[in-house]
């Protein structure tokens, strides 16, 4: 009943918003989204997957019963992956990351907290990578690296589930489980392209000024907490392209139509995008952006 309430209540995605523009004859990247912050690019061969989160649980499940990766989900979703990259150590963040190395056979990066979500989820500490962020990575012929952060402020201006961890959570969690830890921007660099991912409405400037971004993926919910958000980044990290993420329904199955989450306002982010001078590129889940 929660969730049938919640969904009678959610605004319908624009279909009219989703990006349509001209994919190149051949591409030497591809980005596809997973839906919630998460997605998959693809480049020179390798596969690196960004905040991975297709299990997606009711609402009354994840506020009542410990969070079950869906393996079979995950494996139709991300069938392949190199490195797995996670911003922070919330439940829509990192729950399914785990899981995508374990089948795939990937190596998991991020925090500390997100090292302590894959050695409770069963991972070997070989398998994981703990970065504090301004260090390069080598994944192949690309470079990762992450950008030290903060969390946004959601609703009610408060910043959900804050803290650390300390030791590796129960597994599988439940909700309350996994604050945020430390939170990273993650910046991938490819031989042709550069892609900065900000999974929360909210950066530390210093950290993203050095940097410089073809395409930035930048999170919808929360973004009116912090003043003059959208064109900030935008002329700290001068991107052609900026796809928002976070900003649909990320409790229950996916549906044909996305529903946006409370106060995300996307056709209202195209435009502070447009107005910041860069090309919105709205992606549903399952859609790419070739370049």
């Amino acid at each position: 009943m929660l969730e049938a309430l919640a969904r009678a209540v959610l605004k319908p995605f624009d279909t009219g918003l989703r990006w349509r523009g001209h994919e190149p004859e051949t591409p030497s990247l591809a980005l596809t989204s997973l839906g919630t912050a998460g997605f998959t690019l693809e480049s020179q061969g390798r596969t690196v997957v960004i905040d991975p989160y297709v299990s997606r649980p009711t609402l009354w499940r994840a506020l009542t019963r410990p969070l079950v990766p869906d393996a079979e989900a995950i494996a139709r979703s991300v069938p392949r992956a190199d490195d797995v990259l996670v911003g922070h150590a919330h439940f829509d963040h990192v729950l399914d990351a785990p899981e995508v190395c374990r089948q795939t056979g990937a190596r998991l990066l991020g925090s500390q907290a997100v090292a302590f979500c894959g050695l409770a989820a069963g991972l070997p500490a070989s398998q994981i990578r703990v970065t504090e962020g301004n260090e390069d990575i080598e994944s192949g012929p690309l470079m990762l690296r992450g950008l030290p952060s903060v969390h946004g402020r959601v609703y009610f201006n408060r910043i959900p589930l804050p803290g650390d961890l300390t030791a590796p959570p129960p597994w599988p969690p439940r909700l309350r489980d996994l604050p945020h830890g430390q939170v990273l921007n993650w910046l991938v660099r490819t031989p042709t392209h550069t892609l900065v991912h900000i999974d929360s409405a909210d950066f530390i400037d210093e950290a993203l000024a050095p940097q410089r971004a073809d395409i930035l993926c930048l999170c919808a919910i929360g973004r009116h907490a912090r003043p003059n958000y959208t064109r900030r980044a935008i002329e700290l990290l001068q991107p052609r392209y900026v796809v928002p993420c976070h900003w649909d329904h990320f409790f229950g199955p996916f549906t044909p139509t996305p529903l946006e989450v409370p106060k995300a306002d996307l056709a209202g982010f195209v435009e502070e995008i447009s107005a910041a001078g860069a090309t919105p590129v709205v992606l549903a889940p399952g859609d790419t952006l070739s370049v």
